[in-house]
């Protein structure tokens, strides 16, 4: 009960630092690893561990499906070359890398170790890549291929971090026959994902009829797919990526508005609390990691954290620049018109946040090899991953809005997109209405006709920022005019009127929740519109 107390206290500190970190636009990420090592250093906090086998479960589908959630089809499509070759050929690149570096370093660190530690490292986070880069005005494209790359980063880290971990419990290790399970299990696995994609989605175009029970089956939706996978063997990962692509793909047409509203709030308090829980557990157990470790000198343990640190950094770049390179010849000579700009290919190396997932994998390790024989150099292990972690968050994270200041990159502006989409959508509808409703009422014919046409005058009248066409240096800009803040606080005066009668106790409850919702619904659309970028 004692330990269930310091969490939940541990995590109202989490939350309330977060709240902190949005109010001065400081990367979240950043704040959760700086948390891990101040909760490490308070004395009298008790260790607490999960059953290692239990750490995969709870934390990793969740995590791996909302990232997958929020990853644009249609951009992971149209980059499906860079982020495969960063997927597949930088881990396992920096997975070798690592390993040889930890291995050369450490005298106690055997080649299967140092592969499970590569292969833990070398996944790149998606959660730590979106928050730090959120607001930076970088190219949609490049934030696609930084989320896209760190997806499907987590798949091939994750696979391989399996295989290494099977080879230092069994004994043995045949790279031929472990490139063929590797194909084997990653193709099942995206196979189950989409089986299990194409039942759910079935499931709620056809049986759902409460956004309560449809929220409740997404929450539930990773968790089965990754089981799922796992009891046949397969790459759970995989399954729960392929299973968030799919279904995200889909989710205008089988979800209705309000369990889309319910679902994303659910989604984004649970994948909050698991990143602030993960890192207030390697909070928790770093001391007595620590101490596990003390046999070896401070300095040798700076030294080591800090060097398998800069490989992580090196091997990036030695495998980007390259690439890119590669691109950009395939491109032209495929004769395809890709712009290319070397300040990306910059702000792509120095983007390797590592997180969340490469922690879990960690804490993940078993504490036994066998019944009489403990896990060897487990300890170690988890300290020089959240060297890795913590480095690359705080320095890196940190810095990345100094280096696009410095290489000059014209900021991208979200903004003027989102107009001409607008514009797009409403002179469509109001020819739709134009086409197709003529022999409607006239009275109704006006009342729907001018709804619309309110709408179009005012994108016609509202002030884009100064960069709308790429001149100027201005970010922000509100996307509407004074109508849309009149509309907020007209509905507000409902609101107000509202609340005074259901004090008053003249309004039935069931009523009261209902229109409550219902301006609920409309400020929340209404507040979009306000969006600053």
């Amino acid at each position: 009960m004692e330990n269930i107390t310091v969490i939940i206290m541990l995590l109202f500190g989490v939350a309330f630092l977060s709240l902190v970190s949005k109010r001065y636009n400081f990367p979240i990420p950043i704040v959760l690893v700086l948390c891990g090592v101040v909760i490490s250093i308070i004395p009298g906090l008790p260790v607490i561990a999960l059953n290692p086998e239990v750490v995969f479960i709870i934390f990793l589908p969740p995590l791996l499906y909302h990232a997958a959630w929020y990853t644009s089809w249609f951009e992971f499509k149209k980059t499906i070359r860079p982020i495969t070759l960063a997927a597949v050929g930088l881990v396992l690149f920096t997975t070798i890398a690592v390993a040889f570096a930890a291995h050369w370093l450490i005298d106690d660190m055997s080649w299967p170790l140092a592969f499970l530690l590569g292969a833990i490292i070398s996944p790149p986070d998606a959660v730590s890549a979106t928050s730090i880069t959120k607001g930076l005005g970088l190219h949609p494209r490049l934030i696609a291929l930084l989320e896209g790359e760190s997806l499907l980063n987590d798949a091939s880290g994750l696979v391989a971090y399996k295989y290494a971990l099977a080879a230092i419990l069994a004994g043995n290790f045949v790279l031929w026959e472990a490139g063929l399970n590797f194909f084997i299990m990653s193709t099942l696995g995206i196979a189950i994902g989409l089986v299990v994609g194409f039942v759910m989605s079935f499931v709620h175009k056809k049986f759902v009829c409460d956004d309560i029970i449809e929220a409740t089956l997404t929450l539930l939706t990773p968790f089965a797919s990754y089981l799922i996978a796992e009891h046949f063997e397969c790459s759970g990962v995989l399954a729960v990526v392929t299973t968030g692509l799919y279904l995200s793909a889909r989710s205008g047409t089988i979800f209705t508005h309000e369990s889309r509203i319910m679902a994303v709030t659910i989604w984004s308090i649970l994948t909050n609390i698991l990143n602030g829980l993960i890192f207030i557990l390697i909070g928790l157990q770093l001391r007595h990691i620590i101490i596990g470790i003390s046999n070896y000198s401070g300095s040798s343990l700076f030294i080591w954290g800090a060097s398998i640190s800069a490989v992580v950094l090196l091997v990036r770049f030695l495998w980007v620049i390259p690439s890119t390179l590669l691109q950009k010849y395939l491109s032209s000579k495929n004769k395809q018109k890709e712009e290319f700009d070397y300040r990306n290919m910059i702000i792509f190396g120095w983007s390797g946040m590592r997180g969340v997932v490469s922690m879990a994998a960690a804490l993940a390790l078993p504490l036994m090899m066998n019944e009489k024989e403990a896990f060897p150099l487990r300890n170690l292990i988890i300290y020089l991953v959240f060297c890795v972690i913590l480095s690359t968050l705080v320095v890196q994270g940190l810095t990345l809005p100094w280096l696009i200041k410095k290489l000059k990159i014209q900021p991208y502006s979200i903004i003027a997109e989102e107009y001409e989409i607008r514009n797009v959508i409403v002179s469509e509808t109001i020819a739709h209405i134009e086409d197709n409703f003529s022999l409607l009422n006239d009275d109704l014919l006006h009342n729907i006709k001018s709804k619309y046409e309110v709408k179009f005058n005012r994108l016609q009248k509202t002030e884009l920022p100064a960069n709308f066409f790429g001149k100027g240096n201005i970010m922000g800009g509100q996307i509407f005019n004074e109508f849309t803040k009149l509309q907020i606080d007209l509905l507000n005066v409902e609101r107000a009127k509202l609340e005074v009668m259901h004090k008053q106790g003249s309004v039935n409850e069931e009523i009261f929740r209902k229109i409550e919702k219902e301006l609920d619904l409309e400020e929340t659309r209404l507040w979009m519109e306000m969006y600053e970028d």
